[in-house]
């Protein structure tokens, strides 16, 4: 990032292109249509590379996953009405999960719009609809507000709780031109705490006696700062879904859900609770809705959002500061601390009930993700709604920060694996992905192995068959229901990924997905492994 200078006159979509360019964007995901193309005018000619999804929902979902890996806003360009719809579904994902996104739409022409005189790809009030769930919809009706507009968006994607904006064109403002100068990289931070309340957070820390930490996916960046902070006060490290890996291996690290009685416990037998980057919704901490998540009398929690910081669990002590500005400003005043609550200890105990509390199935597909782990060191699991990735949301430690992140929790929308991985593996080429998903939410976005081929994206696409949507079958029959629409038929995977071109192996047991991944891996592109609930021994036991 940083100045690009320019003093030429150039079209809207020219000029786009370059602004994205200086502010760091070397992807987007799209699908191009008549009304877009002329958003495409400078493409070619940039460093911006452009991944083509096979649906604009994939489009979506790929722009997710890339911003997960790098922290960058992953970007998507999509034509108006229905490329833009297909959309909502993965920015509501992200809306969910704090991911920035930047999605950038055509809309009709500005003589056309609210006139309702059936346009091609027309809606009644297009912007109107994408302000429900972006963080900020924009409808660029001067073509010279276009740096403005793109620096007031980088601005929220960078200074507050990451989501998705969105930011529409009208086709004839694509093609004007504009006169813009040197463009200047948006730079701007969040918010930080004040003096006082650091000071106050200090005290509670010198206190307390028996501490624990909760992360959540917005303390990623601060990993070193916070193992930093645990170390000196002796606190267990409890992980959300979106924060797992961040303290792979480390003795103080308790990666299983709040939704479990032993973590719960652990929390409750706590002095001092610091939650750092967690929004403490239900899916990560009341998965099973019973109303159990304890009441915590000195709760301290650290966010980014004002908004949020009154929700949820009310806390004694509510700061509204970046995780990284506030342990920077805190660790320094706790210099010589040394906490001696049986961090290691605790942790270790809660961690053993945690994994004797899983029945015999989780406990064999935490096995089957353990493996993949230690196969595939440094790999990134991107997981859909699916079964096995259910237990490793209960209790599972990736071998790395950003190495587990999946769609069962927050929206929860089926089909965002396979794009998701995708968009993980552009945005961090080197490193080995898996995904993980079902066969039922694998058929939602299937033909997105396409697209990895199309662009060399090294994903193992772990299929995990249970003849249809399994975890729903297994609802209905806890709740005494006949199970009904839940078998949907499965194809061949294996042919399927034969005739995109990609290497497949069908597991007979379990044994084998070692020397399968690790045979694949070495593959420049992507593959696939299926693994059969019922006819690959050991699946499930």
């Amino acid at each position: 990032m940083g100045i690009m200078t320019t003093d030429k006159t150039k079209t809207v979509g020219e000029a786009l292109i370059d602004i994205l360019e200086a502010n760091g964007v070397d992807v987007v995901f799209g699908i191009p249509g008549v009304h877009t193309v002329e958003l495409y005018r400078g493409l070619a000619g940039s460093k911006i590379r452009h991944i083509t999804p096979r649906h604009e929902q994939g489009a979506g979902f790929m722009a997710d996953g890339y911003a997960r890996v790098t922290g960058k806003p992953g970007v998507a360009l999509v034509i108006t009405g229905p490329g833009l719809t297909n959309t909502i579904t993965a920015m509501a994902q992200a809306y969910q999960d704090s991911v920035p996104m930047l999605v950038i739409s055509g809309v009709n022409a500005r003589s056309s719009l609210g006139h309702g005189k059936g346009r091609l790809h027309e809606l009644p009030d297009q912007r109107a609809m994408m302000a429900t769930l972006a963080l900020m919809s924009h409808t660029l009706l001067d073509p010279n507000d276009l740096p403005s507009v793109l620096a007031r968006t980088f601005a929220i994607l960078q200074s507050s709780r990451p989501g998705p904006v969105h930011i529409e064109i009208p086709t004839d403002v694509m093609a004007e031109k504009i006169s813009i100068g040197a463009i200047t990289a948006t730079a701007v931070k969040g918010p930080r705490a004040a003096r006082s309340g650091v000071e106050k957070l200090a005290d509670k820390c010198r206190q307390a006696t028996r501490p624990a930490i909760l992360c959540g996916g917005g303390a990623i960046g601060a990993a070193d700062q916070i193992r930093q902070l645990a170390e000196q006060i002796d606190a267990p490290l409890i992980t959300t879904v979106n924060a797992r890996g961040m303290f792979a291996g480390h003795p103080l690290s308790v990666p299983a859900s709040p939704s479990l009685a032993p973590v719960r416990d652990l929390l409750a037998d706590s002095d001092l609770v610091i939650a750092l980057g967690t929004q403490m919704g239900q899916t990560d901490y009341d998965m099973y809705a019973d109303g159990g998540f304890p009441e915590l009398d000195n709760l301290v929690r650290v966010d980014i959002d004002a908004d949020q910081l009154a929700r949820g669990p009310s806390a004694s002590l509510p700061v509204l500061s970046t995780v990284d500005q506030l342990l920077g400003d805190l660790l320094p005043m706790l210099e010589g601390l040394t906490g001696h609550a049986d961090g290691a200890g605790r942790a270790a105990a809660c961690r053993d009930a945690v994994f004797a509390g899983l029945g015999p199935k989780m406990k064999a597909e935490v096995r089957v993700l353990e493996t993949i782990v230690e196969t595939l060191p440094g790999c990134i699991i991107v997981g859909d709604s699916t079964q096995v990735i259910y237990s490793g949301n209960l209790y599972f430690e990736p071998g790395r920060p950003k190495g587990w992140f999946n769609a069962a929790t927050g929206f929860g929308a089926l089909g965002y694996g396979p794009p998701a991985a995708i968009g993980a593996s552009v945005g961090e080429p080197e490193a080995p992905v898996v995904c993980i998903v079902g066969d039922g939410g694998f058929q939602f976005s299937l033909a997105e192995i396409g697209s990895a081929r199309d662009c060399g994206a090294r994903v193992i696409f772990l299929v995990w068959n249970n003849d249809g949507y399994g975890e729903i079958r297994n609802y209905m029959l806890d709740c005494g229901i006949e199970p009904e629409g839940v078998t949907p038929s499965a194809p061949d995977f294996s042919k399927i990924a034969e005739a995109y071109g990609l290497p497949a192996v069908l597991l007979g047991d379990v044994s084998e997905l070692a020397g399968a991944l690790t045979e694949l891996a070495g593959v420049s592109g992507p593959s696939l492994i299926e693994i059969h609930e019922t006819n690959t021994h050991g699946a499930t036991a």
